[in-house]
């Protein structure tokens, strides 16, 4: 656990009591902080009533009274569309407002660290698609490398309850729009941005709001070093901002073409990934036959990974042996397994249609699990992976409408998972790919993505088993 600093003997309060919200109470208690938990739902309130913290109504008259601080949950509005009405009666009455990255910032360094021969660094993963793999596989390179390391943030544990670092220790946050758009102290040694599409505007009030969001990370965390995705505009304008000139190597860019310029990139093209260091080529790995990171997706995100651990002083040959035995993460480009040449993949993380069009770009013939309930646009910009698909399999309660928005391919309307995994896996041939892609959230049938990823892995099995017997 990491205690909170600098809130001794001061009243807390902490808004949802979930993951994030009871990590931050405990360790507010721990720093010697006073928290005053609420969340609407009975069942969490019963929770941390259970554990001994003092549980109250903050719209109560007199609940926010010498509060110093009220501490969100990711998913509390506090802007956009609208605010919390208990968010809003905290800024009409001067009480900051923070989240646990922000109490992580302000308490991480600890005054034992006079005694450490190399400081602890932090890093931080933010962006639309592919976070999530980056982070893993930043861990998961240092880890086999020797280097100890941590994972949390918006994947794994919560920040506060990470264990306080050793001598040279990484800490490695994945960072959700959420996440950064609130935080009071955002100072990591190390920032990544992987991407950015349409996704949560919503909740940050459209693209600028959302692109603002992922901006703070660099712009008031002040990373000493920037590695930026400059395969759309706002990556590029962002390493525009952050640079001194093209050959301030502060700022590391990554993407899919051939390497421009004197400074510091890490590019993937055809699966093969380069690094450059002032027009020269100084590391290579071949990407192609690493079963991890199939797909040019994830051959960025393992751009984004290698940079991150030459940042922190990793040889491109430790980096490559990281890299090779990386094992993917579940719900993400996830290979279930194969029957009669017909591969399995789950990647149900593929929640909109950005990282629907990656996942279908990285398979050449695809019987395509799909539908859920739609984003803001619809399936606007898939067109150009479609070219892939042999057939679509439908499922969701909206399947019939968004069948209509495929014209052109061969559809089956399947509604539920196992209509549509059982009725694919019949149709494949050798050589094709089933794949969940559902380019749409999970919340009409499922609780999240991880459980329609579970679902679909059940299903799945179930087939690979039949066909053994």
């Amino acid at each position: 656990m990491i205690p909170v600093c600098g809130l001794e003997a001061r009243k807390v309060a902490v808004l949802g009591l979930g993951r994030s919200g009871l990590s931050a109470a405990r360790s507010l208690r721990a720093g010697g902080a006073i928290p005053v938990c609420w969340d609407d739902n009975e069942s969490a309130r019963d929770v941390a009533a259970s554990e001994g913290f003092a549980v109250r109504d903050l719209v109560a008259q007199g609940a926010l009274d010498d509060v110093a601080r009220l501490i969100l949950s990711p998913g509390i509005p506090h802007l956009y569309p609208v605010p919390h009405p208990i968010v809003r009666l905290a800024l009409t009455l001067g009480v900051q407002v923070d989240n646990d990255i922000g109490l992580f910032f302000q308490s991480f360094a600890q005054t034992d660290w006079d005694r450490f021969d190399t400081m602890p660094k932090v890093v931080a993963v933010t962006g639309s698609n592919g976070k999530s793999t980056t982070s893993a596989l930043i861990h998961h390179v240092l880890d086999e490398a020797g280097r100890p390391a941590q994972l949390a943030g918006n994947i794994g544990r919560g920040v506060l309850d990470l264990e306080p670092p050793e001598d040279g220790a990484v800490v490695v946050l994945e960072l959700s729009s959420y996440q950064t758009d609130l935080a009071r102290a955002l100072t990591p040694d190390i920032a990544v941005f992987t991407n950015l599409s349409p996704d949560h505007l919503d909740r940050h009030g459209g693209m600028g709001g959302y692109f603002a969001a992922k901006r703070r990370l660099f712009a008031e965390g002040g990373p000493d070093r920037a590695i930026i995705g400059t395969d759309e505009d706002e990556g590029l304008f962002l390493a525009g901002q952050l640079s001194e000139g093209p050959t301030d190597d502060r700022v590391i860019r990554i993407g899919s073409g051939r390497a421009e310029g004197p400074g510091w990139s890490v590019n993937a093209r055809k699966g093969f990934l380069s690094e450059w260091r002032k027009g020269k080529q100084v590391g290579s790995v071949d990407l192609r036959q690493i079963p991890g990171l199939p797909g040019a997706h994830n051959h960025q995100n393992a751009c984004a990974a290698y940079a991150v651990c030459r940042a922190l002083g990793l040889s491109p040959r430790n980096i490559e042996a990281g890299l090779k035995t990386y094992p993917g993460l579940p719900h993400r480009s996830q290979v279930l397994g194969t029957r009669g040449g017909v591969t399995f993949v789950n990647d149900s993380k593929a929640t909109n249609v950005d990282s629907a069009r990656k996942a279908l770009q990285a398979f050449p013939a695809v019987r395509w699990i799909c539908g859920g309930l739609q984003k803001e646009g619809g399936l606007a910009g898939l067109e150009p992976a479609l070219g892939t698909v042999v057939k679509a399999y439908v499922i969701g309660r909206e399947a019939a409408n968004f069948a209509l928005q495929l014209p052109g391919i061969d559809v089956a309307i399947c509604g539920d998972m196992a209509t549509a995994v059982n009725l694919a896996s019949a149709d494949a041939v050798a050589g094709e790919t089933v794949l969940l892609a559902p380019a749409a959230a999970s919340f009409d049938q499922y609780d999240n993505f991880e459980a329609r990823g579970a679902d679909f892995e059940r299903h799945v099995k179930n087939v690979l088993q039949s066909s053994a017997n």
